[in-house]
C-alpha cells in the first residue's frame, strides 16, 4: 500500500514552525508544554498544566501571547478569591447615578490560572462558566469574551495543603492535561546563561517582541488544522480507545478492576481536534496513528478516573493508557 505523500508547508504552517522554534529559543528544557501550547490553540482547547515551581510556566503562556498579538493576564487563585475578582462586577458610578460593569481579567484572550486549585469552588465555576460557554454571567447580564480565549491552568503536585481538587465536570473542560518535569543538564546550563544575559540588560533596553502570528492567522490556522485528512480507520480506532475504556473488562479483568468511570464522548472530540491540529503542526496535511499516540496520554490523562484498588497499587493514569494502547489494535 502506497503511504499518501507529504504536501509543501503552506505559509500558515510555515508561521506556526517559526513561533514553535522562536518560543523554543526562549522556553528552553520544555519543548513539550511549548508543543502543547500550540496544539490547544489550534484545537480552540484549554490546557492544564502540572509541574514544580520554577518550571517557566508561567513565561511560557507569556510568551505565546506577545506572539500572537493577543493580551495576557495572570491570577494567583488563593482559598480568599472570589467569583467577581475573576468576571468583573457591577460598580455604582455616583455621577451619573447608575451601575456600570467593570470588566474582570477572564476578558483577556489569553489567562494564566496560576494554582487553580487553590480557590474554592465557587470561583472554580464560574470559571468553568467562562472555559465551556465562552460568557459569563454577572446578576442578570451576561458578557460575551472575546473570540480567541484560551485558559492555561496550573496545579502544584508538590503541596496539596489547602487544596480545592477540580471537579470532574471541569476536569472534562480541559482538551489536555500535561504533566512536566525538570530540564535536564544541557538546558539547565543554558537556562542559567540566558537568564544571565537577560539581568545584564537594563529593562529599558529590552527588545520589544514582534507577534509571529495574527489573531485572524490563529483562527486560519484552526480552519485549515480541521480540515487535515483522517481515514475513516483512524477515526474508528479513536473512537475504540475512548470506549475501552467504559468497557475495560472486554479487555481483560485487569484494566475493569483499574478504571472506575471511562472518559466521555468529549475525550474522542479532543484526539481527533489534537491529532489533526499535531499532524498540520508537524507540516502534514493528514493524520498518522503517530499523531494520535502524541498526544493521547495528555487527552485522556484527567478524563479516566481510577479506582481505589488501583490507587492503593500505586497505578498512575499513564500506566493504563499504556496497557489501553496495547489493547486496543491498530487500523
Amino acid at each position: 500500500m502506497d503511504m499518501p505523500q507529504v504536501s509543501m508547508p503552506g505559509r500558515l504552517q510555515l508561521a506556526f514552525a517559526r513561533l514553535r522554534d522562536d518560543l523554543q529559543r526562549h522556553i528552553i528544557g520544555q519543548p513539550h508544554l511549548i508543543d502543547c501550547l500550540l496544539i490547544a490553540l489550534l484545537a480552540d482547547g484549554h490546557l492544564l498544566v502540572e509541574g514544580a515551581p520554577g518550571l517557566a510556566k508561567t513565561t511560557a503562556v507569556k510568551a505565546l501571547a506577545s506572539r500572537i498579538e493577543a493580551d495576557f493576564h495572570r491570577v494567583q487563585f488563593t482559598p480568599d478569591l472570589l467569583p467577581a475578582d475573576l468576571t468583573g462586577t457591577d460598580i455604582f458610578r455616583p455621577q451619573s447615578g447608575s451601575f456600570e460593569f467593570e470588566r474582570g481579567p477572564l476578558f483577556h484572550n489569553i489567562v494564566l490560572a496560576d494554582e487553580i486549585n487553590r480557590a474554592p469552588a465557587k470561583v472554580q465555576s464560574a470559571l468553568l462558566e467562562a472555559m465551556a460557554e465562552r460568557q459569563i454571567t454577572v446578576g442578570r447580564s451576561t458578557w460575551h469574551l472575546p473570540e480567541l480565549f484560551m485558559v492555561m491552568a496550573t496545579q502544584n503536585p508538590i503541596e496539596q495543603e489547602g487544596t480545592f481538587a477540580l471537579p470532574e465536570a471541569q476536569l472534562d473542560r480541559f482538551v489536555m492535561h500535561v504533566t512536566i518535569g525538570y530540564p535536564d543538564a544541557a538546558s539547565e546550563l543554558a537556562i542559567l546563561r540566558l537568564a544571565r544575559e537577560q539581568a545584564s540588560k537594563p529593562a529599558q533596553q529590552a527588545p520589544s517582541v514582534t507577534p509571529i502570528v495574527t489573531q485572524d492567522d490563529v483562527f486560519a490556522a484552526r480552519e485549515a488544522a480541521l480540515a487535515v485528512h483522517m481515514a475513516p480507520a483512524l477515526e474508528h480506532y479513536i473512537a475504540q480507545l475512548v470506549l475501552a475504556t467504559r468497557d475495560a473488562g472486554r479487555y481483560g479483568p485487569e484494566l475493569k478492576r483499574w478504571i472506575a468511570w471511562g472518559a466521555s464522548p468529549r475525550a474522542t472530540i479532543a484526539l481527533d481536534r489534537c491529532a489533526r491540529a499535531h499532524a498540520w503542526l508537524n507540516g502534514r496535511d493528514f493524520v498518522l496513528p503517530e499523531n494520535v499516540h502524541a498526544i493521547v496520554y495528555e487527552v485522556l490523562r484527567h478524563r479516566v478516573l481510577l479506582s481505589y484498588e488501583a490507587e492503593a497499587e500505586g497505578i498512575r493514569s499513564e500506566k493504563v493508557i499504556h496497557r489501553l494502547l496495547d489493547l486496543v489494535p491498530l487500523p
